[in-house]
């Protein structure tokens, strides 16, 4: 048990599922750091994850502490976590990471949970693009988006963008599922609020 994360009202299951102690995330030999006032995510092509290797979902963020969250948040929305594998890429999702995922964790239910903001939507349509090999570039003016994928440019108003306006004017469905909070750009902004209650 780790004593910040009992302090945010992280649960001793969902704790004991991620193996807390030191909130020190390694990302094959780059590291997340997590403390009170501070939170660093490398930008790295290695991953940190959690959970069972044969799961049923996998789950993918930018961050282990938006993982946990995440999860601390929505526990009861699953019946036991035996089924479940968490990945964090860091601030950049690359296309070797999600290349990595595709080729160990095939025909799995993927969830994305990503930021409540424009790049929290980009990195749902980067990862889930490359998830199925097909990877996107980003071109950004002051009120134009534009999407490069499969040769084909998509232009987008950059307060509509989302994964889903991206799919349907590819005519193509990616096949994940995205989960933000509400009222929060992060579910990690949501554990701390609701600590604080």
């Amino acid at each position: 048990m780790n004593d910040l994360l009992t302090s945010l009202k992280v649960p001793a299951e969902v704790q004991e599922f991620f193996g807390t102690g030191e909130l020190l995330f390694n990302y094959g030999g780059h590291f997340e750091q997590y403390e009170t006032g501070y939170h660093r995510v490398p930008t790295t092509p290695h991953l940190w994850l959690a959970g069972n290797p044969h799961c049923r979902e996998v789950i993918i963020t930018g961050a282990a502490m938006e993982a946990i969250a995440f999860l601390a948040l929505n526990a009861h929305k699953y019946q036991g976590l035996q089924g479940l594998t968490f990945i964090a890429l860091g601030n950049l999702p690359q296309m070797a990471q999600l290349i990595w995922i595709r080729q160990h964790y095939p025909k799995r239910k993927y969830t994305l949970i990503f930021g409540n903001d424009l790049l929290g939507r980009l990195a749902d349509i980067r990862v889930a693009a490359g998830l199925h090999g097909h990877p996107v570039s980003f071109d950004y003016t002051a009120s134009r988006l534009g999407i490069t994928c499969r040769r084909v440019l998509y232009h987008f108003i950059p307060e509509q963008v989302s994964l889903n306006a991206f799919e349907k004017a590819m005519g193509l469905r990616l096949q994940c599922r995205t989960i933000k909070p509400r009222k929060f750009i992060s579910f990690l902004d949501q554990l701390k609020y609701d600590a604080n209650q």
